[in-house]
Formats: C-alpha cells, structure tokens, sequence
C-alpha cells in the first residue's frame, strides 16, 4: 500500500512538471512544440515519459483545463459550509474560486482564449473542462429544484445546465478582457449575473412571462 503511495506521487510529480513546462514552453515561443519529441528533449526526459501521461499535446491541454474544474471542485468540497450552501451560493461560490484560480494562470489562459476564432465551436482544450463542468452543475441544478430554490418547469428544467455553460462562457470571456485591479469588475459581474440568472430560473419572472404568453396564445385564437 505504501509502494503504491509512493509510485503515484512520484507519477503526478512527473506528470506535474510536464505540464509546468509545457504551459513555459507555448509561453515563451508562442505556439506548441514542433514535436512530442523535440519537447521531451528539451525537457530532459524520455519520449516515452510523456506519453505515460498524455497521448497528444491537445490531450495534454485538455488535461490543463480539466484540472481548473476538478481542483476548484475539491476546493469547495474540503469547505464544511459548502454543503449547506443553496445552489445560488454554490454557484456563486464555483465561479469565484474558479476565477482566483485561473488568475495563477492567466497568461496561458489567454493565450488560449485568443486562438479562439469562432464563438460557434468549442476549441478541443474545452472538451474535458466542459464536461466536467456539465456534470457539476447537473447534480447543483437538481438540488436547486428538488428545493424549490429552481423552478420546474417541462423540457426546460432538464437544459439548465445548457444555459449556466454559456453563462460560465461569459464569464471567462468577460474575466479575458477584465482591465480592473484585482479583477473587481469580474467579481461585479459573477455576482450580478448569477443573482439575475437564479432570479429567472426560479419562480416568479420567468413563469409570469410563460403565462402571459399562454394568455396571448389563447386570445389570440378567440
């Protein structure tokens, strides 16, 4: 059992310092190495070392964002108040702690950001962070409306996660472009539309403009 310990810290030791210098390498030169192999020589390693961890440097990347969800996850999970946050809180909570983490890591983080040319496709380094993304807010989403804190509504209720994916695009971009000190402006903007989006997916707002439209419908066709 402690073997084992000691072989998977000495892994993710390894697999800690390939991506530190990977994300060094694209910093510095602008763009990925030229191969798997001309960057495990310049690494000092193996070729093989590298593809212990990653199969590509698009997986590689994946992997970087990935990572943003699963330790801003498990920043809030060690937190003993979270669990008794309201999926309002809980996602205010994610984008805020998300936020200060990407800031340790900005540079690359814009970098690729701006290789993203088209709004309407998602860049493969998103894949895995998306995903791990989708199935957090799924489990917050139904908790809000097992609560009541999320309205139910039919065919809607089940593609809320949908619309807190681009609500989290929004933010990042937002965060991308942010000039303020400390980000303050993002911390605005999380807080802001949060509160309007939980305001439009809980009762109230959203259901009277359903109902108004239903009343529409139905005079309409008197």
């Amino acid at each position: 059992m402690e073997t084992t310990k000691k072989s998977k810290a000495k892994s993710g030791a390894k697999e800690a310092a390939v991506l530190k210098a990977y994300r060094e390498y694209v910093l510095k030169e602008g763009k990925q190495p030229t191969s798997v192999f001309a960057f495990c020589q310049q690494l000092g390693i193996p070729e093989e070392e590298f593809y212990k961890h990653f199969a590509s440097f698009e997986a590689l990347e994946r992997a970087i964002w990935q990572n943003f969800i699963s330790t801003t996850r498990q920043k809030l999970e060690v937190d003993e108040s979270y669990a008794g946050f309201s999926s309002r809180e809980k996602v205010l909570a994610f984008y805020f702690t998300l936020a200060e983490m990407l800031k340790s890591d900005r540079s690359f983080v814009l970098h690729q950001l701006k290789g993203w040319k088209n709004p309407g496709t998602m860049p493969t380094f998103l894949k895995g962070f998306k995903a791990s993304f989708d199935e957090w807010i799924k489990g917050v989403v139904a908790m809000g409306v097992q609560s009541g804190e999320i309205a139910k509504r039919p065919y809607l209720d089940e593609r809320y996660y949908m619309l807190f994916w681009l609500h989290l695009m929004f933010i990042l971009q937002f965060w991308s472009h942010d000039e303020s000190a400390n980000f303050e402006k993002t911390d605005a903007a999380i807080e802001k539309s949060v509160n309007l989006a939980f305001d439009l997916i809980g009762k109230g707002i959203l259901d009277n403009a359903i109902d108004f439209g239903k009343f529409l419908y139905q005079t309409a066709k008197n």
